[in-house]
């Protein structure tokens, strides 16, 4: 009996969240973007997350010329769909308008390999593709060990063990993506300009300064602090509130 209420309050939740994504998308269209923001904002709020949600507010915050909210938005996008085009786009078109022009340090050969290989899916379609070489596998060696005829056991013998190889990488690719993801974290600048310091506190010398919209990786944590580095391998503090964590 507790479950018809679940789902009833499931079902109506869904229902408010695509009427206040419809509201968002009039508001938008009638250039009301803070109020566009506003209506997706409360499903967030909920709960919900979806890469549509994401690049509609990017959008908007790049009509009102807030860079680092919508670089902050767009990159949520792509974190939820790496491939897609348009969030792609738009991203780009958004990191044109950043101060900060940032040159990344020369990758290895390794380096630049493992993150094409990576980048071809997330780390749950690595999973999935494990799950597929499991039960081609599963197939192969079945057909192999229950076989009669010698060709097609040779056949299948062969078609296992290459299974079993790829089964080997595809779950590798998975659990360091997954390594990755969880280990990797990276945020943008929302402060118009903030002065990185050399250690966590006010009084220390300034280092370099960044400007609204620059991506940064969080090294470490101290206090209300984030230890950051740049791709070009500069490093620092920034205050907490000058940045927001993807």
């Amino acid at each position: 009996m507790v479950l018809l209420p679940l789902c009833l309050l499931s079902f109506l939740g869904k229902a408010q969240n695509k009427a206040l994504f419809e509201q968002g998308k009039e508001q938008y269209k009638a250039e009301s973007y803070q109020e566009a923001i506003n209506s997706w904002s409360k499903i967030l709020q909920g709960g919900e997350h979806s890469a549509a949600l994401y690049f509609n507010m990017g959008n908007a915050y790049y009509k009102l010329n807030q860079v680092g909210p919508s670089i902050y938005y767009y990159e949520k996008a792509l974190q939820m769909a790496p491939h897609n085009s348009d969030i792609q786009h738009n991203l780009a078109f958004a990191q044109n308008a950043t101060v900060d022009a940032i040159e990344p340090l020369p990758k290895t050969f390794f380096a630049k390999w493992n993150e094409k290989i990576s980048g071809l899916m997330g780390y749950d379609g690595w999973a999935w593709f494990s799950v597929g070489a499991v039960f081609l596998f599963a197939f192969c060696f079945l057909n192999y060990y229950f076989g009669v005829q010698s060709q097609r056991k040779r056949l299948f013998f062969a078609g296992s063990l290459v299974s079993f190889l790829v089964l080997m990488g595809a779950f590798f690719m998975a659990f360091r993506t997954f390594h990755s993801f969880q280990n990797n974290r990276e945020g943008i600048v929302f402060a118009t300009v903030c002065e990185v310091k050399s250690g966590p506190r006010m009084k220390e010398a300034t280092t370099f300064k960044l400007h609204e919209g620059t991506k940064v990786t969080i090294l470490a944590e101290e206090d209300n602090w984030y230890r950051i580095s740049l791709a070009d391998g500069k490093d620092g503090w920034l205050p907490e509130g000058d940045l927001k964590e993807l």
